[in-house]
């Protein structure tokens, strides 16, 4: 049974702005029948002071309580807004918004996002390209590899259950996970040598976010677990436990005897490392 919040539940009982617009300026339409989820929103823009607002908004849905939720959600966060307000939207504000939502249900309110974006784009005539369509890594939930990145790097995501949460890849048959688990290590790769770009001179914290990322993350995603790195501080390195790592009784000898010991070998010998965050 989900822990829904008092908001999400108000929201699937009592949806808000349910239905469709039949001369609709802009319409958004996501998800797939096949794997369970599909939103079409709707927008009706009118010239205010000179802006371009949303003055009424819609929806059609099919799908669980989290994603009628999350797209009732969506309407009443972006009436009244700009197009260019509206387009700053995402998926986070709507889980913000309904107090939270249960972590394998995350994907419900990327599908609002990314149903606004399309409406938007809708009506200003503009095409949105999808990177790598064709390019699936889930066969299951047609997920592709640039569906998966996008959401690894906008969302600090570490682990595969995390990019499950987020886009349905590898929720079912489970083939597919092994190309999660490199993603995530060659966007956490990439992530840590931009950021060691960012900051010359320092090579050691270079390399241990390089470990971090390319090594230790993905070999605990193998197990179903994760983490990401807090703070560097001298000789100290906070990391936060995630997934399966998090619920461990013996996360501490993991942090101890794999991630400590590795960069030990690796970095410095004087490297210890801490759970926080």
């Amino acid at each position: 049974m989900w822990d829904y919040s008092d908001k999400v539940k108000d929201h699937f009982l009592n949806p808000r702005n349910a239905g469709e617009i039949p001369d609709a300026d802009g319409i958004g339409d996501t998800g797939n029948l096949r794997c369970g989820d599909a939103l079409k929103l709707y927008i009706k823009v009118e010239e205010v002071n000179g802006e371009e607002r949303i003055s009424d908004v819609k929806f059609q849905t099919f799908g669980c309580a989290s994603a009628i939720a999350a797209a009732s959600a969506l309407t009443e966060i972006v009436k009244g807004m700009t197009l260019d307000e509206a387009k700053q939207v995402t998926n986070r504000d709507i889980v913000e918004y309904l107090g939270g939502l249960p972590a394998p249900k995350i994907h419900c309110s990327v599908m609002g996002a990314e149903a606004l974006q399309l409406a938007i784009a809708d009506y200003r005539g503009e095409t949105l390209e999808v990177p790598g369509a064709g390019d699936i890594v889930c066969k299951c939930f047609e997920v592709t590899e640039q569906q998966i990145r996008d959401s690894v790097a906008d969302n600090n995501l570490t682990t595969v259950e995390q990019v499950t949460n987020y886009t349905k890849a590898g929720g079912a048959c489970t083939e597919c996970i092994p190309d999660i688990q490199r993603i995530i290590g060659e966007v956490l790769a990439e992530k840590a040598a931009a950021t060691s770009d960012e900051t010359p001179g320092n090579e050691r914290d270079a390399k241990i976010r390089r470990l971090l990322a390319e090594q230790i993350g993905p070999a605990l995603g193998a197990h179903g677990g994760g983490l990401q790195l807090v703070a560097i501080e001298g000789d100290k390195v906070v990391v936060a436990m995630q997934g399966a790592c998090a619920m461990c009784a013996n996360v501490h000898g993991t942090v101890r005897d794999f991630v400590q010991k590795t960069l030990r070998e690796e970095v410095d010998e004087s490297i210890s490392v801490e759970v926080g965050g």
